[in-house]
């Protein structure tokens, strides 16, 4: 058998892969109401992606996948927190506030699944997205939950993780990243 590189895999599943110019584009916001239609197929084919990668993936920490990384440049992401909590919907996500304190955890992107780097990021986000039918909610998320956001609004503002990384920093191969075996930890 041959074994298949993550990105590849990924690639294969339909995920956009870095380098793609759609990644360092900022996505366009939709117009709700009057682009609800619009804005629930992009929605519908973000879960139809999430669902076939989640069928040869497991994502422990939660996931999550914008709109550009399938091939839709529009601002709208889903995320999956980890458990059986509901997925979060953002259409038009603005990152509203982010407080001081944050920490250093290692990411993946499944847009470069080969490796994994270390992203500073507060610890707590606040965000305003719009619904469906043109109303804006502001949301506060903590840790982990605002660790996944703060990632998916930075795909819809055109930026990778890498991007993030401190100066002289580098990805890791997941290889090394597996062997490390830590989880995100929050003190």
């Amino acid at each position: 058998m041959i074994d298949v590189r993550p990105s590849q895999q990924m690639r294969d599943l339909g995920v956009v892969q870095r380098g793609a110019g759609i990644l360092a584009e900022p996505a366009r916001a939709f117009d709700l109401p009057a682009e609800r239609d619009v804005a629930g197929h992009v929605v519908d084919e973000l879960f139809a992606a999430m669902e076939r990668i989640g069928q040869v993936h497991p994502f422990a920490k939660g996931m999550g996948l914008a709109a550009p990384q399938i091939g839709i440049g529009r601002a709208a992401a889903i995320v999956q927190p980890p458990g059986e909590a509901p997925a979060i919907i953002l259409l038009n996500p603005q990152i509203t506030g982010s407080f001081d304190e944050a920490d250093e955890q290692y990411e993946g992107c499944l847009s470069f699944f080969d490796v994994r780097g270390l992203v500073p990021r507060p610890l707590k986000i606040t965000v305003e997205t719009t619904d469906p039918t043109g109303e804006t909610a502001t949301t506060v998320y903590e840790r982990g939950l605002a660790r996944l956001i703060h990632h998916e609004i930075d795909h819809l503002d055109g930026l990778l993780y890498t991007a993030r990384m401190r100066a002289g920093a580098a990805p890791i191969p997941v290889e090394e990243y597996r062997q490390t075996g830590r989880a995100w930890a929050y003190e």
